[in-house]
């Protein structure tokens, strides 16, 4: 009963977070798009008075004239008739176009290093990562094994840490998973961390880390260059000369560049598997609420039935996005490790 009320509180908080205007100016598409997508400050809420909550955030860039380090706030708030956000340097925000969201100058984008709102709530997450697993750590350093088992949030991070590594790592892997249990952990509680902070529709949460590409591009990365590295001989005698009838193989190599192409199609399979599902999720849940600004000029029986299903809908998306959260990370984890176990695997004999 107690984590319902907790996500119902969760459902308004976000319904408060939408911006407050007049059901006529409403565009859900804007609203979904911005709580996705990201930015070079960190937009908390609309005002009343029709001024923006927002937390600045530090702007990196190269442009003509050199390196320029400055705060987000002296882009202007509103662009002008060319879409652009002016701010110092001759530098830009752009707002539509081909190059909407990013620094431009002279109508061009320059290299651009800043912390945005998704690296922001990057570091947040890791900080508050590192936090609970050093608290954790530090739990064990003055006890032998023979003690009894910890409780509390300590007992659930091992009951955690055992899981993974007993149903997922081990099983994956296979035979030597020890020096690959790092990097797996690391995956699954990182991501873990950054789905449920996004579920938080304020700061330090509503931040989309994992559905946003550039994200699950590097971790799918890691998992590809770990995979080649552990890869035996036998692993890449499957893929260039595999046991095939040889008309498959050559003079026409039919199966080698099929299993070629494989190399690269699994670590894409899991850069868009968690992008996906973790942005339209986002996507949905904010979709959902939308429902009551939609229908605010409507009678007032539809406006109270309608919020009411979208309150409804919204707890319900709650609930299954706290699922989907752990279940995006287990299974970004556990095909990381069947794909290292399967560069491992020996060949069998008869």
């Amino acid at each position: 009963m107690n984590h319902m009320k907790r996500l119902l509180c969760m459902a308004l908080m976000l319904l408060a977070m939408l911006p407050v205007m007049k059901a006529e100016d409403f565009s859900a598409k804007e609203v979904v798009l911005e709580h996705i997508k990201d930015s070079h400050d960190w937009h908390v809420t609309d005002l009343g008075d029709g001024s923006s909550l927002v937390i600045p955030l530090p702007i990196i860039v190269n442009s003509s004239t050199g390196w320029h380090v400055f705060c987000s706030s002296e882009f202007e708030h509103k662009p002008n008739a060319d879409g652009l956000r002016q701010g110092p340097y001759g530098l830009a925000i752009a707002t539509e176009g081909d190059y909407a969201g990013k620094i431009v100058e002279n109508g061009q984008p320059v290299l651009d290093l800043s912390i945005t709102k998704t690296v922001a709530v990057m570091f947040i997450n890791v900080a508050i990562l590192l936090c609970c697993i050093l608290l954790s750590a530090r739990w064990y350093r003055n006890r032998k094994a023979s003690d009894s088992a910890p409780g509390g949030f300590v007992g659930f991070i091992e009951m955690m840490v055992m899981y993974v590594v007993d149903e997922i790592i081990k099983p994956g892997v296979g035979k030597g998973y020890e020096k690959y249990t790092p990097y797996l952990l690391t995956c699954f509680f990182f991501i873990f961390t950054c789905n449920v902070m996004g579920l938080i529709p304020f700061p330090p949460g509503s931040g989309n880390v994992t559905g946003n590409i550039a994200v699950t591009f590097f971790l799918a990365l890691c998992t590809f260059i770990i995979v080649q590295f552990s890869g035996n001989k036998h692993y890449w005698k499957d893929i260039f000369w595999p046991e095939v009838p040889t008309w498959l193989k050559a003079p026409i190599p039919i199966i080698p560049v099929i299993e070629f192409v494989g190399i690269f199609t699994k670590p894409f399979a899991l850069m868009i598997r968690l992008f996906a599902n973790m942005m339209a999720g986002h996507a949905i849940a904010v979709a959902i609420t939308c429902i009551i600004f939609l229908v605010a000029t409507q009678a007032v029986a539809v406006q109270l039935s309608m919020s009411a299903l979208s309150v409804i809908m919204s707890v319900f998306m709650m609930c299954l996005e706290c699922l989907v959260c752990f279940i995006q990370a287990m299974v970004f984890t556990m095909l990381s490790a069947v794909f290292i176990g399967l560069a491992r695997v020996e060949p069998e004999h008869e």
